[in-house]
């Protein structure tokens, strides 16, 4: 079994300290091996294997926010404490931009986590499995062009240009964020590109071309990353191997 980066940090404490509680406590002695065990399983990092085709779901989890941010959709996926906290990328792209933002620890599924402590993984992508129209073109191209980051309501006169957005969000107890991708970064389908310590939030917030109708999944559906298609793939789509 893979372990996310820091698993034994967290978990080797307890695992020492089982046998030697034992002297004094069954029950203590039971308690740290169940800590430790346990928190290796949070950060158990499975193998996945994406479908041909499709965007996948970058988390584990059920879906939590379906929503229309002007001319953008954002899907968001809650991470439970017994789901893989591993976040993988939902389609092929260049990380243009990585960025941690500083905020509070509220409960990941209330309103008041858009404020969170987050990484914003920025990114651009021409993957085959997105929906195409006229106005997409020349955005997602990688060359900077001003106008194409102007008509990104998203976008910041300081960020590089990119259609597409990973947010790795914390919560209550997830304060730990760990982005795996760095600007310049080539993502396939699938690829690990964080993880959030005792899960949380996951929101990927769709290129301008994608409508809310486009979305395969409904609020309450439960998502496995790198496996679950959340937008199927357009007729004539390349099929990936």
């Amino acid at each position: 079994m893979n372990f996310a980066p820091g698993a034994w940090k967290y978990a080797i404490l307890p695992l020492l300290a089982a046998p030697f509680a034992f002297v004094f406590s069954v029950t203590a002695s039971i308690l740290a091996l169940a800590l430790g065990v346990g928190t290796l399983a949070f950060f158990r990092d499975p193998e996945r294997t994406p479908p041909p085709t499709g965007v996948v779901s970058p988390a584990d989890g059920n879906v939590s926010v379906l929503r229309e941010e002007g001319d953008r959709v954002r899907l968001g996926v809650f991470m439970n404490v017994w789901h893989v906290h591993v976040v993988r990328a939902p389609f092929a792209a260049t990380v243009t931009d990585v960025e941690h933002v500083s905020g509070a620890n509220r409960p990941a599924f209330s309103k008041d986590s858009d404020r969170n402590e987050r990484v914003h993984v920025r990114c651009e992508t021409e993957s085959s499995n997105l929906p195409t129209s006229e106005s997409s073109e020349g955005v997602g191209n990688g060359s900077g062009d001003d106008d194409s980051v102007a008509e990104d309501p998203h976008a910041k006169a300081d960020q590089p240009p990119s259609n597409a957005e990973v947010t790795l969000i914390a919560g209550a107890f997830a304060r730990r964020i760990h982005p795996y991708a760095e600007r310049g970064d080539e993502l396939e389908r699938g690829d690990r590109i964080g993880h959030i310590a005792f899960g949380s939030r996951v929101d990927l917030l769709f290129p301008p071309e994608v409508e809310l109708e486009d979305i395969d999944v409904e609020i309450g559906d439960a998502m496995t990353a790198g496996e679950t298609v959340v937008l199927e793939a357009p007729a004539g789509a390349e099929i990936e191997l």
